[in-house]
């Protein structure tokens, strides 16, 4: 049968084009992302990981052009959301904060989970520990409250995160530093820096070991004053802080926070999200709001982040062993 050649060309189309769609929209074809993506968070609202994990996600939301939905899964010291971030698909749709509780949590025996359970995306910050009381607390300095712990030993209480976890790393080796024993300022365990700075404005605790990035906002309030940071120098953020070397006390450590998606993340997609966050990390959206926060941006990415959690699980180990937590 002869026909004409736009009838023919109809045909074509009629029979081609269909196929065509049909294969542009099996699963295995879609561009990532193509859905919206959950970020998990271990810790609390209102804390540094929930802070910088919101300023992080609003960041890639535009990058990506989907939403990125910060979820807290809080629970277990930080062992809820790590499991959760571990155990969800390595399909790109979920991300989550990996934070330096995860070279301590596996040696109390809270869980198995080490940084070597994900596929570590980049580091996002580090911020140095700080000692905060009330505003209307009678030490001024730090050196008067070394003086009222070694004077009535035990009966101050700090607080900032699980028991183990960074903030508690923090206080033991500034006891230490300053000579004193573990137990002359006891911890009193929390899901994070937030619900610990409002047990303390609560009077149910007298010190907070935690960021500045985390206190700031109550600072600004007038409720609690900073006495010192762990840091080796002062913060540019907090120039008026001073640190602990000043007052002859050799001690700093601090608290980061990581991206990490699921083990074994295809190629393709990390490739996808490595260079997403690398641009996210010097968004404005996401700078400013560290700046605002007073936190420490350190963006670290590849062999150089393995590295870094390599050496991090190696020398918190070492601090827990000396002080005698966990195994």
């Amino acid at each position: 049968m002869n026909l004409s050649k736009p009838r023919t060309l109809f045909y074509l189309f009629a029979i081609f084009i269909p196929i065509i769609f049909l294969s542009c929209n099996q699963p295995g074809n879609k561009t990532y992302p193509s859905r919206p993506i959950s970020f998990l968070v271990p810790w609390a609202p209102g804390g540094m990981t929930d802070l910088s994990s919101r300023a992080m996600a609003a960041s890639l939301q535009n990058i990506l052009g989907t939403p990125v939905n910060v979820v807290n899964r809080t629970g277990g010291g930080g062992v809820v959301g790590h499991t959760a971030i571990s155990q969800a698909q390595p399909d790109g749709y979920t991300l989550g904060a990996v934070t330096v509780e995860i070279t301590m949590m596996h040696r109390m025996g809270v869980t198995q989970l080490t940084h070597q359970d994900y596929t570590p995306l980049a580091l996002m910050i580090n911020n140095p520990a700080s000692i905060t009381v009330r505003a209307d607390a009678p030490w001024e300095n730090i050196d008067e409250l070394i003086e009222e712990i070694r004077n009535h030993p035990g009966e101050l209480q700090a607080s900032g995160t699980a028991r183990g976890g960074i903030w508690d790393l923090a206080r033991i080796g500034f006891l230490e530093a300053a000579g004193l024993p573990e137990s002359a300022m006891p911890w009193v365990p929390s899901q994070g820096s937030a619900p610990a700075l409002q047990e303390l404005i609560a009077e149910g605790v007298d010190v907070v070991t935690a960021s500045l990035s985390e206190v700031d906002a109550l600072r600004k309030a007038g409720q609690v004053k900073t006495l010192a940071v762990m840091a080796e120098d002062r913060l540019p953020q907090f120039p008026e802080i001073p640190t602990l070397k000043e007052t002859g006390i050799d001690w700093s450590i601090g608290g980061w926070v990581s991206i990490c998606a699921p083990k074994n993340l295809p190629a393709p997609i990390r490739a996808t999200l490595d260079s997403a966050i690398m641009i996210a990390a010097k968004d404005s959206l996401f700078t400013s709001s560290m700046s605002q926060a007073g936190s420490n941006i350190q963006y670290l990415h590849g062999e150089k982040l393995i590295h870094f959690l390599t050496k991090q699980d190696s020398i918190n180990g070492a601090m827990m062993k000396n002080a005698g937590i966990g195994q």
